[in-house]
């Protein structure tokens, strides 16, 4: 018997038949079968009642390949009949059998006959009146009487079934469940175990352990005189398995039975090579055990008892590491919503960044730092977020924000600094003026009002909602060192400040992939310096306040190097235009004024000569480090030294400077001419030999294709899969989220490409710039630091084109270790083809 052909449940059953556990006689209906059913072709129902004997009493399960895919629910006591009630009266008792009759009645109206279920709501108390009552009710609204041939029964019980999982509404909840458009459903005829009679009677599930944690226990509840899973639906006199104060269990009622469904576990965990559980009954005190499922588990849990089955030498520690989605490991590394808690949901945006945190509004980056000077939680609510509010995302428990897609400003650094983040929410509208937040439908927000931001559902939340703590323990590290252990890819973070790279040392990334320096700039004073630098008219005036900041960055790079004791650390030259240093506001522009000793109107048109149409394709990156190369020179100094620096005391450190912004050869030459120079005037000037490594970041088509002559001056080329997408397409990454959606539905793009990387257009400019920079420099470093680079379609097509290593989020490393190691294990040729 397969899966494949009858279902998950029936193959399940067919192992604990092997395993020589007390399973009621079961005959199986292939997925053909029950189609056949759907279209009007009955099996031999004489040959399926055949093995059951005279009389029989019967249950139907469905059986689908996974059991996630849902299907109609079970139906049981199949057979029940006049007869059969009189017969069952001398041996359970009368208030028994007329219990089952009334439930069969009930499920066959309503289940099967698709009857109106008012009629035949079960009465307080099985007697024989209310049978006679639900009968009479059958007949008046179906014009005929309540069938009393099992065979008859048991075939419209088949065609029901099989009519409901071919049904419209069914195929649509599967499909959203994963589960292909033609996926068969099996059926399972079991003789009933009824649960009720005269001797200990009941039903109960068993599981051995927590389904929220993994740990080790014994779980359950089991209901006397019962049937199916109603032990677990009737909360209220379902008693526990094992000796609970205050409490029978089944431990005292029948300890032998306990016993059994302990040895039953066991074998079950070691034969099925899982956490099992266990549903059963008794009849007269006798155990029958009518089916095993896998056990429901969070993501903790699945981690734990992966780890748990492996270290048991149940399975093999490559099974482990593929029994764990990556995806899950998100909720680990972050405080998540209970997900039993109420929700008062006040708007829904874009998931951004994962994890919850609640606290009261505030409307700017100052003062969500002063909240934080008091140790207050606070929210930060903004229109959309600049480099300018960084401080007050440190300073803040979460972001929020109206505009913005998967890759916006506020995206991409909330996922970073591992901070809650929605984004798109824009159904909200900001009133700075009377500091309210007004949401749909009217609800206005005040500044200082509490709301949770949960960045894994992308909802926001009016109060503090109850969360669960990150989980984050010794079968996590233990899963993702074995992870380690078999993926052939390297993964390194993208980390900006030191306290970054702490947290990507800690998630065990072999080095940082990507440090945006500019972030360092909004820094406390460094601000303040940088305009005063924007507004310097000469060279040497610029180097003059350059000079106040190199030291700043020089103990920047060298905490980078210290923490990361020796792993490769790629520094990212400045890439923003200058007039996002620049405040935007009057009041702010007045204070800049006076902070500078310039006339306003000096000031405003500055600001107005700085001002890009598109800023983004502007004066940036490479191309403001030769138009300005006194920030270039700045930087490469203040690296080298740090290096020099962080070398005397700890691990050799071997930079890489990495340019942003490449298009043409030429400019590599020029910052590759000035960056060797100050290299050589830093060995000189310490005496200290060091080596470094420059690279260039390639984020325009013009780069991908041009990448043989570009490689020939450049040791690594790290693919910047943002601005790549970005320009590739022609979208604005933080307004195409405002139409994405609807290009999504109507089937234009498959998905948005800023959150899953576009294998065709923009992987063919990867695939393009791979092979040609390889073409003009054997061996020069590939690797992605784009957003995309921690999901397992971007890892995977990394394996395939033989980059290096990935750089992504600090959060989403251990999702990428996971990852990876998972395709080794499934798809080793593409490494070694």
């Amino acid at each position: 018997m397969s899966a494949g052909v009858h279902g998950g449940r029936a193959k399940c059953l067919q192992r604990l038949i092997r395993l020589e556990m007390p399973v009621p006689l079961t005959v199986a209906l292939s997925f053909d079968a029950v189609r056949d059913i759907a279209k009007g072709r009955m099996p031999d129902m004489a040959a399926i009642l055949a093995p059951f004997g005279y009389a029989p009493l019967l249950s139907v399960r469905p059986s689908s390949l996974d059991p996630d895919w849902g299907g109609p629910g079970a139906i049981l006591n199949i057979g029940m009949s006049d007869a059969r009630h009189e017969d069952l009266t001398q041996t359970a008792g009368e208030r028994a059998a007329t219990s089952l009759y009334l439930r069969f009645v009930q499920t066959y109206a309503v289940q099967v006959a698709r009857l109106d279920p008012e009629p035949f709501d079960l009465p307080p108390e099985p007697t024989r009146e209310a049978l006679k009552a639900m009968l009479q009710a059958y007949e008046a609204e179906t014009d005929e009487p309540f069938p009393q041939d099992p065979a008859t029964q048991l075939a419209e019980v088949l065609r029901s079934m099989a009519r409901a999982w071919d049904g419209t509404t069914a195929r649509l909840l599967r499909q959203a469940k994963g589960a292909p458009a033609d996926a068969g459903l099996g059926l399972v005829v079991q003789a009933m175990a009824l649960g009720v009679g005269r001797g200990e009677s009941g039903s109960g599930v068993i599981q051995f352990v927590d389904a929220k944690t993994g740990e080790p226990c014994i779980a359950g509840r089991y209901l006397g005189q019962s049937q199916g899973r109603e032990a677990l639906r009737d909360k209220r006199d379902a008693i526990p398995l094992t000796r609970a104060e205050g409490s029978p269990s089944l431990e005292e009622l029948a300890p032998f039975a306990l016993r059994e469904l302990l040895a039953h576990g066991q074998m079950g965990r070691e034969r099925l090579r899982e956490e099992m559980q266990i549903e059963f009954t008794l009849e007269n005190g006798r155990l029958r055990i009518l089916d095993a499922v896998r056990v429901p588990r969070s993501p903790r849990a699945a981690v734990r008892i992966a780890v748990a089955l492996a270290e048991d030498g149940v399975i093999p520690r490559e099974e482990a590491v593929l029994r764990v989605e990556p995806g899950s490991l998100s909720s680990l590394l972050h405080r998540q919503v209970d997900p039993e808690a109420p929700r008062d949901r006040i708007v829904a945006g874009i998931a951004a960044s994962p994890g919850a945190a609640s606290g009261r509004i505030v409307l700017t980056a100052a003062d969500a730092q002063a909240f934080a000077a008091r140790g207050e939680p606070c929210i930060l609510v903004r229109r959309e977020t600049t480099p300018e509010d960084i401080r007050g995302m440190h300073a803040a428990s979460a972001v929020l924000t109206v505009r913005g897609g998967i890759t916006s400003h506020a995206a991409v650094i909330g996922r970073g600094l591992g901070l809650p983040c929605v984004v798109g929410a824009s159904g909200l509208e900001i009133d700075r003026r009377r500091r309210t937040v007004t949401a749909p439908g009217g609800r206005v927000l005040h500044e200082g009002d509490i709301i949770t931001v949960d960045g894994t559902s992308g909802e926001v939340l009016a109060g503090e909602a109850r969360t669960l703590d990150a989980a984050i323990d010794g079968a996590f590290r233990t899963l993702l060192d074995w992870a380690d252990e078999f993926r052939d890819i390297g993964v390194r973070a993208n980390a900006d400040t030191p306290q970054d790279a702490a947290i990507a040392r800690g998630f065990a990334a072999e080095g940082i992939g990507l440090c945006r320096t500019e972030h360092m700039f909004f820094e406390g004073e460094r601000i303040g310096m940088m305009r005063e630098m924007i507004f310097a008219e000469a060279p040497g005036a610029r180097r003059a306040v350059l000079d106040r900041l190199l030291p700043m960055q020089r103990a920047d790079f060298a905490a980078l190097f210290r923490i990361m004791a020796g792993k490769p650390v790629c520094i990212r030259l400045f890439d923003p235009p200058l007039h996002e240093f620049l405040p935007s506001d009057r009041e702010a522009l007045r204070d800049l004024a006076e902070g500078l000793s310039l006339p306003l109107s000096d000031v405003e048109q500055r600001v107005e000569a700085l001002r890009e149409y598109n800023p983004m394709l502007g004066l940036r990156g490479v191309r403001l480090g030769i138009t300005v190369p006194e920030i270039y020179e700045m930087q490469a100094r203040a690296i080298f030294e740090a290096a020099v620096e962080a070398g005397r005391d700890g691990d050799p450190v071997v930079p890489e400077v990495m340019i942003p912004l490449v298009s043409a050869r030429r400019e590599v030459e020029i910052v590759k001419a000035r960056v060797d120079a100050l290299a050589s005037a830093v060995r000189a000037e310490t005496g200290v030999e060091f080596a470094y490594r420059l690279g260039v970041m390639v984020e325009t088509p013009r780069a991908a294709l041009r990448a043989e002559e570009i490689a020939q001056h450049a040791a690594f080329l790290s693919f910047g899969t943002n601005d790549l997408t970005q320009m590739t397409y022609g979208l604005s990454r933080d307004d195409a989220g405002r139409f994405l959606g609807t290009y999504v539905e109507q089937g234009v793009y498959e998905e948005d490409p800023f959150h899953t990387l576009d294998l065709d257009g923009v992987g063919e400019l990867l695939r393009m710039g791979a092979e040609r920079g390889r073409l003009g420099r054997p061996d020069v470093t590939l690797s992605i630091c784009g957003e995309h680079a921690g999901t397992r379609r971007a890892i995977e097509f990394c394996r395939l084109q033989k980059f290096h290593y990935v750089s992504c989020s600090p959060y989403r490393v251990p999702i990428a270790r996971l990852s990876a190691a998972q395709l080794a294990l499934e798809k080793p040729q593409l490494i070694e083809d």
